[in-house]
């Protein structure tokens, strides 16, 4: 039953993460992406861009979702798996201005002290039905 709390532990923590990486004030905080992005992050956005680290933290309190008063995204449908000990995959769906998106996140821990990190992050547009 350990290693049960421990998976349970380990997804509610990166989904925690996660959610403070879409918010407004971890979007326009540089020192919270930088504490919530793996030294070797990689995205592929929606629009097919690669992003690495340095470029997001850049971009980041600038794009969509990071002004309190602008849109935000609005999440659901999130859920995550233990790939092996350190590593969590989330998937979940987006909504940002009426646009949505199915995205992907792996997360690691390399250990106790940095925490878990976002390593990789691929959102894919849902196309109008």
């Amino acid at each position: 039953m350990n290693a049960d709390r421990d998976r349970d532990s380990s997804v509610a923590e990166v989904i925690e993460r996660e959610l403070e990486l879409l918010s407004p004030a971890g979007r326009s905080s540089r020192e919270a992406a930088e504490q919530l992005l793996d030294p070797e992050f990689m995205e592929v956005g929606s629009s097919g861009r690669r992003w690495d680290r340095q470029a997001m933290i850049s971009a980041l309190p600038v794009m969509q979702g990071a002004d309190d008063d602008g849109p935000q995204f609005v999440p659901s449908e999130m859920t995550g798996t233990v790939l092996a000990p350190g590593i969590v995959h989330l998937t979940f769906e987006t909504v940002l201005d009426g646009r949505r998106a199915r995205r992907s996140s792996i997360w690691r821990k390399l250990d106790d002290e940095t925490g878990w990190r976002m390593y990789y992050h691929q959102a894919t547009p849902v196309p109008d039905a």
